[in-house]
């Protein structure tokens, strides 16, 4: 799937399984961002454009990753607790396990990335570091992805009523007032 940033995303809120979905692809998207420019610039000054995208990434995860993971343990995760079966249990628990891993990374992506952009350079060590940051979040997010695209929105979409899923996309909808468009 092409992403297209800045346009309207493939579900809304009357589809909240097929937006995380699409929020997927964003995550993608910025991570990729990510890794490419820091693997190209290696620390050194950033040109205008690989500033601004970095920029840009590293603003989606800051406001984006927290919104997203709580669509999942706050409104999806517990529905599901109720009704699925013991192996979407396990997942769950998995997955709500990478969410946290993925949180430390990103704080110190978030943090790096950020010195990268006031200082203008990035010494090696803190290269070293924020490069394997990226290629930590990249492992976890390809699994994690992976497992929620394939498994455990396809069991949200069997077992949890019509009621259940509406109300999972208004309250995606509410943690998302007041934001731009676009962004997860």
């Amino acid at each position: 799937m092409l992403l297209k940033i800045g346009h309207k995303p493939d579900h809304g809120f009357d589809e909240p399984l097929g937006l995380l979905q699409d929020c997927h692809r964003r995550i993608e998207h910025f991570l990729l961002t990510l890794i490419t420019i820091a693997g190209d610039a290696s620390g050194r000054e950033l040109g205008a454009s690989q500033r601004a995208q970095f920029e840009r990434a590293i603003e989606y995860f800051a406001t984006a990753a927290p919104r997203h993971t709580a669509d999942e343990e706050d409104s999806l995760f517990p529905r599901l607790r109720d009704t699925a079966e013991p192996a979407t249990q396990q997942l769950m628990e998995r997955l709500a396990h990478d969410h946290a891993a993925a949180d430390e990374h990103h704080h110190a992506v978030d943090r790096l990335g950020k010195r990268w952009l006031a200082d203008g350079v990035l010494d090696e060590a803190d290269y070293r570091q924020l490069s394997e940051h990226l290629r930590q979040l990249k492992a976890t997010y390809d699994e994690h992805i992976a497992a929620e695209d394939r498994e455990l929105f396809p069991a949200a979409a069997r077992v949890l009523p019509a009621k259940d899923i509406e109300a999972i996309g208004r309250e995606m909808a509410a943690r998302r007032q007041n934001t731009q468009p676009g962004l997860s």
